[in-house]
């Protein structure tokens, strides 16, 4: 027994320190990423106002180039297949210094961003200036809507660039899975054109800024006075992005969550999974699988969806009545609590700031009301599963460690028994990193067992005379 712990602590030791080693070219490549960001820092905190073009457009390539140097350097030699060897070894992936030095720069950054952003340089009252970082942004505004950055400028910007960034290197790491590949470059291209560049460049024509695929309730705004009232302003336009949005969330998203269960949006189109998938994905392990962690994931994101249905009536009630108060609440109080606590604080800074202490996925898993929206939807109503060949399952355990919404799936394997659950987003990540092909992402038909089966299979049963339910 002494000799077998010997070794395993060889081999911990040997992985952190593989891990820990860095080619030439890598340290080269993180030194442009570093003098990049140094750039940026320099400029917000000398808060300059001078050549913002330069400075910026400059840290913007030393980045980008950089960042996807690092990530060919990184897995262009390397075969396809599972690359996340060592994650429990290294400080920035196993909640070590690093870890905790990035959620506290994260968070901190956050903080900034939403409620103090005079300290990033915001230009203060109507028409102030800008200085500092988000001066260095004004050129980039000015060219998409004509119009100075703000702090929700910076953030989106930020959020596009990382996202777009990462996004690259997960593809490189996850290239053998054509799944892995597609829906990045999916997620890429609704942050990228639909989040982003889209919506500002609305500004700039004096339209309501509109992302076209934030759903009710995640867009919990959407039906607050002002925005309602600045959507029937813009005339034909405006009246189709209220036609478009009532619509996305009553018959849009009930009609693909049926075919392709919510894996259609939370990994596919939604900019909060798809920053989770990118950005997050070195730390989609660290999501906690323990039945105390699924208690407390049940009750409050539900919590949430019953908070944001509540709210949106009373808004709408206020609307159409003029009465505030409803019993002992008040339809103002209520939607700027929920603004704050769960639209800035959850969603923003805790669902962000803490990706390198509890995982990728804390706001989709305990906070989104749109991920609860489409659980039940896909609980109930959806064709979507994860089928499992359980006669193959070795007990590896990948499936379970790498799933970032925290589902046991090893034990679904074990038992042969298809993935259902409300909180699956269909990465398809335990597919991916299954070494046996146990795992499959389809869309089946339930029949009465507990095993689904899809179309075919059912359709070869039917032919071939076998009474249903006995390839359970």
């Amino acid at each position: 027994m002494n000799d077998r712990m010997k070794n395993a602590e060889s081999m911990s030791l040997s992985a952190g320190v593989h891990s820990a080693n860095l080619s030439p070219v890598q340290k080269g490549a993180l030194g442009l990423v570093g003098s990049g960001i140094l750039i940026q820092l320099i400029y917000w905190i000398s808060f300059k106002t001078q050549n913002a073009s330069v400075w910026l457009w400059t840290s913007i390539l030393l980045v980008s180039a950089g960042s996807v140097w690092y990530s060919y350097e990184t897995y262009h030699a390397h075969p396809p297949g599972i690359k996340n060897n060592g994650v429990w070894f290294r400080s920035l992936t196993a909640r070590g210094s690093l870890a905790w030095l990035l959620a506290v720069i994260l968070t901190g950054f956050y903080i900034l961003l939403y409620w103090y952003p005079q300290y990033l340089g915001q230009g203060q009252g109507e028409g102030g200036a800008n200085s500092g970082l988000i001066r260095l942004f004004d050129p980039l505004s000015q060219y998409l809507k004509g119009k100075p950055a703000s702090q929700w400028f910076v953030y989106g910007t930020f959020y596009t660039l990382i996202m777009f960034l990462m996004g690259i290197k997960f593809i490189y790491k996850y290239r053998h899975d054509r799944y892995q590949v597609l829906r990045t470059l999916s997620v890429l291209f609704f942050q990228t054109a639909f989040a982003f560049i889209l919506p500002e460049i609305l500004q700039g024509l004096n339209r309501p800024y509109f992302d076209f695929k934030n759903i009710w309730p995640l867009n919990y705004y959407f039906f607050f006075d002002w925005h309602i009232d600045g959507l029937i302003q813009s005339g034909m336009l405006g009246y189709f992005m209220l036609f478009w949005g009532i619509v996305s969330f009553l018959v849009l998203t009930p009609v693909l969550t049926w075919f392709y269960g919510k894996r259609w949006y939370c990994s596919w189109v939604c900019g909060c999974g798809g920053l989770a998938e990118t950005a997050g994905d070195p730390f989609r392990h660290l999501s906690s699988s323990s039945l105390k962690a699924w208690k407390v994931e049940r009750w409050m994101v539900h919590g949430v969806l019953v908070f944001v249905v509540v709210m949106t009536a009373m808004v709408l009630y206020t609307r159409f009545t003029g009465a505030a108060n409803i019993l002992f609440l008040n339809s103002y109080q209520l939607s700027a609590w929920y603004g704050f606590f769960i639209g800035a604080a959850f969603s923003g800074v805790i669902g962000v700031g803490f990706y390198p202490l509890m995982g990728s996925r804390v706001w989709c898993r305990f906070g989104c009301p749109m991920a609860a929206y489409l659980g039940i939807l896909q609980k109930t109503k959806s064709r979507f599963r994860i089928t499992v060949n359980g006669g193959q399952c070795i007990s590896c355990g990948n499936c379970s460690t790498y799933c970032e919404m925290g589902i046991d799936v090893k034990s679904y394997a074990q038992r042969g028994q298809d993935v259902v659950r409300a909180s699956c987003v269909g990465c398809g990540i335990c597919s991916a990193v299954c070494p046996r092909g146990v795992l499959r992402l389809e869309n089946g038909i339930l029949d009465a067992g507990y095993r689904t089966r899809t179309k075919e299979e059912l359709d070869y049963e039917e032919r071939s005379g076998m009474k249903p339910g006995v390839n359970k």
